[in-house]
């Protein structure tokens, strides 16, 4: 399929991967922040960088795109 979508950037280096991370492998410091949240979603840069850390994957998503990156899922 030869469909151009011109929502999403061109380059590679423009995506971010947007992956869920269990609250209960996050740091003692960071988990006292999150309060009942099982469940939080990361952003990473290609090179898997975290860039994010935010409450659900629609936020993430948006997130992502606000600057100007396409978000994928990473498992």
């Amino acid at each position: 399929m030869d469909t151009t979508y011109n929502a999403l950037p061109d380059t590679a280096d423009r995506i971010v991967y947007v992956r869920p991370l269990k609250v209960a492998m996050l740091p003692d410091k960071l988990r006292a922040q999150l309060g009942e949240a099982k469940t939080v979603y990361a952003v990473h840069g290609e090179d898997g960088e975290q860039l994010a850390l935010v409450a659900d994957r629609g936020l993430a998503f948006s997130l992502a795109r606000a600057h100007d990156f396409a978000p994928v899922n990473a498992h």
